[in-house]
């Protein structure tokens, strides 16, 4: 299996935002972005794997300025990492006003997405090569980001978080954490 770079998976998806999206401020409902991202992230991680995905986690989504009824959303969807069977993928959501020439970006997430095969079983996926010093980034920043997602989701034991435990304590790394943290 050869290596894919993070620009294989870019996928851009636009909505016009309609009445039926939106609540009674005219602003676009939480849920229905969720569920627009959920695609976006899935086509973007179906490019890299070359097979169906399932979502398997969201982070965090943070809502920085409400979309307006009328609006054009664009959902900007990029593989970040791939594990053994999964991937991230990031997402920038951007809203833009036709009419005013305004265009600011309303959110940023990640998403998991595992990789099933014509079984439904786990498969595993391609490498992911990044090419560019954002993508590297991106790239080293996702063992941290999958870690704690892991931690959080209760499959992960704080102690086994290397990458989050040398984020945090460097050098001065206590010798069994969660002993230090139930003290």
């Amino acid at each position: 299996m050869t290596g894919k770079s993070p620009q294989e998976s870019y996928t851009i998806m636009n909505e016009l935002v309609l009445p039926n999206d939106t609540n009674t401020l005219n602003n676009l409902m939480g849920g229905r972005l969720l569920h627009w991202m959920d695609i976006a992230a899935a086509i973007s991680a179906q490019k890299h794997c070359n097979r169906i995905v399932v979502t398997a986690s969201v982070d965090n989504v943070s809502f920085q300025s409400p979309i307006k009824l009328g609006d054009v959303i664009s959902i900007e969807a990029k593989v970040t990492r791939a594990f053994t069977t999964s991937v991230e993928v990031r997402m920038d959501v951007w809203a833009q006003n036709i009419p005013s020439g305004t265009k600011v970006k309303s959110n940023e997430a990640y998403y998991t997405f595992v990789a099933l095969d014509k079984d439904g079983q786990k498969t595993t996926v391609p490498e992911l090569v990044p090419e560019t010093d954002k993508e590297r980034a991106l790239y080293e920043g996702a063992l941290r980001r999958r870690q704690l997602r892991l931690i959080l989701g209760g499959k992960m034991n704080p102690n086994d978080a290397t990458e989050l435990k040398a984020l945090f304590f460097g050098d001065q790394l206590p010798p069994n954490l969660g002993e230090e943290i139930k003290q």
